[in-house]
């Protein structure tokens, strides 16, 4: 992140949004000298009833302090949803947090025992999308789900990944779009910081959605992969918060193709021993 990112964030996500909304959405004629993609800041401007000027400083970080009538004004034209309007205006005055060392991304012993008992793929994840903890059928399910591997980069990074995400495209749209919501204001944290300077360097698919500034929950769901072994598998996916994590579990409807093959995948994991507990690369990253 840069420090102008990191000193004008407010800036930085109207600049995003309003790219994105053309002028037809809003009433507007396109005419044929447009040199911005999306609108003008005149046209956001006089859409959302403040002055030009004023936008222009609100952009530009000049006023970091915008009425929640403005924000509103402001996400009405910039056809932002429930969400996007909160993150927007979670961005203004943030309050000033206590200077302290930031505690490590410890799971549970409880959880530990849960993972080993449970009878679907499960796993524990951080806020990054790190894996801090999964059990034998979530390993069978994906390697890329044993302790030290994080979620994101496999999906942007690791072709393997990709080919196991029926719809690529799609999933890596809502886990950038839920990685910014996790970062939300807490842009020095080191963790997140390492790992948008890695994927911003490697790989043009994060540069160009993180750009959009889009903000997403990745909620539970229903989801298609594509097992090597096993073939499609049909999944939900629920994430329910432990402390400040979160433990994800996969299953399938009972009865169906995929719950038979979410068997077959557990009796076959059954002979391979799966740690569940965090590798050395989350452990010192989290020091």
């Amino acid at each position: 992140m840069s420090d102008d990112n990191r000193s004008n964030l407010l800036g930085g996500y109207l600049r995003a949004r309003r790219a994105l909304v053309t002028p037809d959405q809003v009433g507007l004629p396109a005419g044929t000298s447009r040199r911005v993609p999306g609108l003008r800041r005149e046209e956001v401007a006089m859409l959302a009833g403040i002055s030009a000027d004023y936008y222009l400083r609100l952009e530009r970080g000049r006023d970091k302090n915008p009425s929640p009538q403005v924000l509103e004004s402001l996400a009405r034209v910039l056809h932002l949803d429930e969400l996007e309007q909160e993150y927007l205006l979670g961005l203004v005055a943030p309050r000033p947090r206590p200077q302290r060392r930031r505690k490590p991304e410890r799971v549970p012993a409880r959880v530990h025992q849960l993972l080993a008992s449970v009878q679907v793929p499960a796993f524990v994840e951080g806020r990054a999308f790190d894996v801090l903890a999964s059990n034998q059928l979530a390993v069978a399910l994906s390697p890329r789900l044993k302790p030290g591997y994080n979620r994101l980069r496999s999906l942007l990074l690791d072709p393997e990944e990709q080919a196991f995400q029926q719809d690529w495209t799609r999933s890596a749209e809502g886990f950038i779009a839920a990685f910014r919501k996790s970062i939300g204001d807490d842009i020095d944290n080191p963790r997140f910081v390492e790992l948008v300077g890695e994927l911003a360097l490697s790989s043009e698919r994060f540069r160009t959605l993180w750009a959009r500034h889009d903000v997403r929950n990745l909620d539970g769901g229903t989801t298609t992969v594509n097992h090597p072994v096993v073939g499609e598998l049909r999944l939900h996916r629920d994430k329910l918060p432990v402390d400040d994590l979160l433990l994800v579990l996969y299953y399938a409807d009972q009865g169906s193709e995929s719950d038979e093959k979410l068997r077959l995948l557990a009796s076959m994991a059954q002979t391979t021993p799966t740690p569940t507990r965090v590798g050395p690369r989350m452990a010192e990253l989290n020091e």
